[in-house]
């Protein structure tokens, strides 16, 4: 059996792009994800449909949090999309910043998140509102926790000079999985923060 040794240059892959079972294999993660947060959201509507306004312990939720983190969660997907726009066109310093500031506005979003959390003034079992606010945020912030971890590793891999324009597949990957992750946090952020006013 052959053996393959990695010399430290660019990674010994082959240039698939949308090809890649690396690519298809994201795509089928994304689906069952997008899956697991359609029930969640499903199951909210369908109990709020059931019941009037006074189910809700803040009819009228504070966007002073949520607004501004909505807005550092999409501005990381930009920066995360200019990196990936570095890498494809063999700009190494605008990849790594691209990646290094979606990193640190995901980190920036989590912490934001905590403190949102921390406001509240019902928790996980004072109620169903409760319970479902928690339970589909919770879900949302264990996937920006592992969007960052993957997208460090990105970074580190992009650091030690593994990407070039023709073998990038991990960097689109995983600004993939970001992207995903930014549009899920759209739909739960007017679920719990617009549709109250709505009603």
């Amino acid at each position: 059996m052959a053996e393959t040794v990695w010399d430290g240059g660019a990674l010994p892959v082959a240039a698939r792009g949308r090809n890649s079972v690396g690519w298809w294999g994201m795509l089928c993660l994304i689906a069952t994800e997008a899956s697991l947060f359609g029930y969640l959201l499903f199951s909210y509507y369908f109990f709020a449909a059931q019941h009037d306004k006074a189910w809700l312990p803040e009819p009228h939720p504070s966007l002073a949090l949520a607004a501004p983190n909505t807005v550092v969660l999409l501005t990381s997907s930009v920066a995360i999309w200019w990196g990936e726009q570095g890498v494809t066109r063999g700009r190494r310093r605008q990849h790594l910043l691209g990646l290094a500031t979606g990193i640190l506005l995901g980190l920036t979003f989590l912490v934001v998140q905590v403190f949102e959390w921390k406001a509240k003034t019902y928790g996980l079992a004072s109620g169903a509102y409760g319970s479902f606010y928690f339970t589909i945020t919770g879900f949302h912030m264990v996937h920006v926790i592992v969007g960052v971890v993957v997208l460090s590793v990105v970074f580190a891999w992009s650091a030690a000079g593994l990407f070039n324009p023709r073998r990038h597949d991990p960097v689109m990957i995983s600004a993939v999985y970001w992207h995903f992750v930014d549009v899920v946090w759209l739909a739960v952020f007017f679920t719990f923060y617009v549709t109250p006013y709505l009603w």
